[in-house]
């Protein structure tokens, strides 16, 4: 018998129970998407007790969202060298301290400057997780449903922002959106020592500084500016500056990775695998549905309909649902059906949901013109995105894993950012051309067109599915 295995023999039997590791994943993914948006209730709250200027309060929802996207690549690198099991001890060590240091913050730039550290530390957690999701489950249909309850666990932390951040500020404090999250990041660090015993330790190779530098910081410059461009419009220098000087790095890290690099970050030579250069692509589409689904109907629910903040938030709880739902069963469908047609059901549920959601007005009621097609378009999300992460992750090597989970969800975050001031931008100039443009009315016509867009995106990603690759597993 050969010590490597004896080795993958005693791994086995000191290994958690799949049940055990599906949890931390889990719970881990829904802790990171649930402080992109918890915070978004208490906002009011931390301006009055730090006196925040208005720019200066953006940046505790921005912050965050900003070193998430930027040093995801460089934490799914850095899981793939070091190991899933450090790494997520690691972002766990990292976002509970963080969370600790924003709870108890004094001052409006130790709130951001903790907010930016949290961001790393999530950016460290959640590649780990995808690299847990491919290495501990082998098996098609195993690994199918590991990535529906992930997935899932994604849409709870996104439904519950606004009903758990109302909740903590309205009946303890706002300080306690930040604190929570140390008893859970303390619960979760013994789990992963617990359960993850026996996973892969990581490999004997030095990081790309060169590479992670470059693309990092091109990353971190071009979200920056794309962020800025619902405050000071496309032609800004604060926006075409970052952009531009983002762009540019990332052709460096590029080169760099190419012809420089021994060891690069990320290998190019990944891009040959059809899953990763086409499945990348159509998550960098999808997370632009993504946000005109989640972002753009709150803001009709409230700037037409007259909703309050927690009441959005409600009006969306049955969607959110139905995409939890959908993302399970369409992780049991997905080795039978294969890619391709479980995300051109997907784009028909896009099409349909969006169309019908584009033809809602002013004196439209919930329950016939937005929960119908907000259900619909849910669907769509339930059944594309967990596959579109399956796809995308299937045939890399066990050692590429981090990486590619990192790359996977960086797309996502940049088709957000990219897709958010896009149709922000759309959506002002169509309710500009309106007599008052900050009426209602005007504000539905806007709305309208960012949901006519984002049935164009939906049309986009089943003519791009075409070039998945055809076999059936995923």
């Amino acid at each position: 018998m050969t010590i490597t295995s004896t080795a993958t023999k005693r791994a086995r039997r000191h290994a958690a129970p799949a049940w055990m590791v599906l949890a931390l994943v889990c719970a881990s993914q829904f802790m990171v998407i649930l402080d992109a948006s918890i915070v978004n209730v208490a906002l009011p709250s931390i301006h009055g007790d730090l006196g925040f200027t208005p720019t200066g309060l953006a940046w505790v929802v921005n912050g965050y969202l900003l070193t998430f996207a930027g040093f995801m690549l460089l934490g799914g690198r850095a899981a793939d060298l070091f190991g899933p099991r450090r790494m997520l001890v690691a972002g766990l060590l990292v976002f509970s301290a963080s969370s600790l240091g924003g709870g108890l913050a004094t001052a409006p730039e130790v709130l951001v400057a903790a907010r930016l550290l949290q961001g790393v530390g999530a950016a460290m957690l959640a590649p780990a997780t995808l690299v847990v999701i491919n290495t501990r489950f082998t098996e098609a249909g195993a690994r199918a449903r590991a990535f529906g309850a992930w997935s899932a666990s994604g849409g709870v932390g996104g439904m519950a922002g606004a009903l758990a951040g109302g909740a903590l500020t309205t009946g303890l404090s706002w300080r306690w959106v930040f604190l929570i999250n140390v008893p859970i990041g303390a619960v979760l660090i013994v789990v992963a020592m617990m359960s993850l015993a026996g996973a892969r330790a990581g490999r004997r190779e030095s990081l790309d500084l060169t590479g992670a530098v470059t693309g990092t910081v091109g990353l971190a410059a071009l979200i920056y500016g794309v962020m800025q461009s619902a405050d000071h419009g496309w032609t800004s220098v604060l926006v075409v500056g970052p952009v531009v000087a983002g762009l540019l790095l990332l052709v460096v890290f590029t080169v760099v990775e190419a012809r420089f690099a021994t060891q690069p970050m990320m290998p190019l030579r990944l891009f040959r695998i059809r899953g990763v250069a086409v499945g990348s692509g159509m998550l960098l589409l999808f997370g632009g549905i993504g946000i005109a689904m989640w972002y753009f109907t709150s803001l009709f629910l409230q700037n037409v309909l007259g909703y309050s903040p927690l009441q959005a938030g409600l009006g969306q709880t049955p969607a959110a649902v139905t995409f939890m739902v959908v993302a399970r069963g369409a992780a049991a469908l997905l080795p039978r059906t294969g890619v391709r047609s479980m995300v051109l059901a997907g784009s028909g549920s896009f099409l349909a949901g969006f169309g019908w959601l584009s033809q809602a007005h002013a004196d439209s009621g919930y329950l016939t013109s937005v929960l119908g097609p907000t259900l619909l378009i849910a669907v769509g999300i339930g059944l594309t995105f967990p596959t579109l992460m399956a796809a995308t992750t299937a045939d890399v090597p066990a050692g590429d894993a981090g990486v590619i989970g990192g790359l996977a969800q960086t797309a996502a975050q940049v088709g957000q950012s990219v897709g958010l001031g896009v149709l922000a931008t759309a959506a002002g100039a169509r309710a500009a051309t309106e007599a008052d443009g900050s009426s209602p009315s005007a504000l539905t016509a806007g709305y309208g067109l960012v949901f006519l867009m984002a049935a164009g995106l939906g049309l986009a990603l089943a003519l791009v599915s075409f070039l998945l690759p055809r076999h059936r597993r995923d």
